[in-house]
């Protein structure tokens, strides 16, 4: 096996720590380093205070091989990041020539003129290279000071995954490498994290590969990481095994997402979709309409957030009376006329309770009408809005699947 390189990651910004933006770079980052032979030891969160922050670059370096900093790389004077790395390897900050050019001819093609400010984001120390930004202004930097690497990134996602991807990756393999490290993710739906941990339980005595479980929106995900030139065979039949104890409830691995899925079989099958939603206010919709094949079989999606939009939609008054807005027949009657009304071969409906009201909150009723008839099911959730309207949308596309699989439409 691969001994792990130890590593560290700074996330720099007062506004992380005060929550007003959630630090999603850190977890992307944090989910590719053991793939790349790294482990992570530590996780730091710092303000833009630049004592602190060349305080705790010196002592990430005093821990680790590799330091990644997230965030800082601004043109304000709270931007630190540059300062902080300077001070922490005793080395001095100077605009580079060819950086400066790069910046203003950004500006330029923008038909904008560069604000003074911006000129820090043209500097390097002599142990840096900039690392090319084509998101964004602020370029990175890879530092190699006394064996170890300082790598920043900037603090946008949409600027830092692609450096990342383009720039680090490259530079860490060839800089560290390693022996072959390969990953799987297999995920469930409709079973419990500690049911999942339960029947997994043998993979835990097992060094290689490792097993890590985790809670996700879209259901709970068993990943694996397995190293050394075996990697291929040992991913291959760990996957298979871990399959086998978790049936019925994989619907996927890796990056495969339900619209995906789903959406995949009803194209296969030249089969086209409709929803109508209402405790899950559009996010079934929205959900299955960012999936690239849609436009190929998803019709439209319909909003029916009361009773009045459900009758205009089709829904007897009569039934709604009897049986309440959230029950079994209406979703199954809001299937049936979204199908109908929007012509489409297959029909899937959500109606629920996310608040207060006279049935439980969480409470939420799935329906599914195609040629062969009409069915439905009812989930329970823990009471919140956000929650619950979430879980009813991927719940609604598991169910979808599961009515697929029945209907040998896989």
């Amino acid at each position: 096996m691969n001994t792990p390189i130890p590593a560290e990651l700074l996330s720099v910004g007062t506004e992380l720590l005060r929550g007003e933006i959630v630090d999603t770079n850190a977890a992307f980052i944090a989910s590719q380093l053991p793939l790349l032979g790294f482990e992570l030891q530590r996780l730091t969160t710092a303000g833009d205070n630049l004592d602190y922050l060349s305080d705790v670059l010196k002592q990430a370096m005093g821990r680790a091989t590799l330091v990644i900093a997230s965030g800082g790389l601004g043109p304000t004077q709270d931007d630190l990041t540059r300062e902080a790395i300077a001070a922490a390897i005793g080395e001095k900050v100077a605009v580079d020539p060819e950086l400066e050019r790069n910046l203003r001819g950004m500006f330029t093609r923008m038909g904008r003129e560069m604000p003074p400010h911006n000129l820090k984001q043209a500097t390097l120390i002599p142990s840096a290279t900039a690392l090319p930004n084509p998101r964004g202004t602020a370029p990175g930097w890879w530092v190699e000071k006394n064996g170890k690497v300082i790598v920043t990134l900037p603090g946008p996602p949409r600027e830092m995954t692609p450096m990342w991807q383009n720039e680090v990756v490259p530079r860490l393999k060839t800089r560290f490498p390693t022996l072959p490290i390969l990953a799987r993710t297999v995920k469930t739906f409709l079973i419990a994290e500690a049911s999942v941990a339960e029947r997994l339980q043998p993979f835990f005595a097992v060094d290689n590969p490792t097993l890590g479980i985790y809670a996700k929106p879209d259901g709970i995900q068993a990943r694996l990481i397995a190293s050394g030139n075996d990697a291929a065979r040992l991913i291959d039949e760990s996957e298979a095994k871990l399959r086998e104890l978790l049936a019925p409830y994989v619907w996927g691995k890796d990056d495969d997402t339900l619209e995906g899925v789903v959406g995949g079989w009803l194209v296969k099958h030249k089969l086209t979709l409709a929803t109508i939603e209402d405790v899950s206010g559009g996010l079934l919709a929205s959900t299955i309409s960012g999936s690239p094949q849609s436009p190929g079989y998803y019709h439209a999606g319909v909003i029916a957030p009361n009773d009045h939009a459900k009758v205009a939609w089709g829904v007897s008054p009569d039934l709604i009376k009897q049986h309440g807005a959230v029950s079994a027949p209406v979703a199954e009657a809001m299937a049936s006329a979204v199908r109908d009304r929007l012509a489409a071969d297959i029909g899937v409906s959500v109606t629920g309770i996310a608040g207060p009201s006279a049935k439980p909150p969480g409470v939420v009723f799935i329906g599914v009408a195609d040629s062969s008839g009409v069915k439905s099911w009812q989930q329970q959730y823990q009471a919140g809005r956000a929650d619950t309207r979430e879980r009813a949308a991927i719940s609604a596309l598991f169910r979808l699947r599961e009515r697929l699989i029945e209907l040998e439409l896989a």
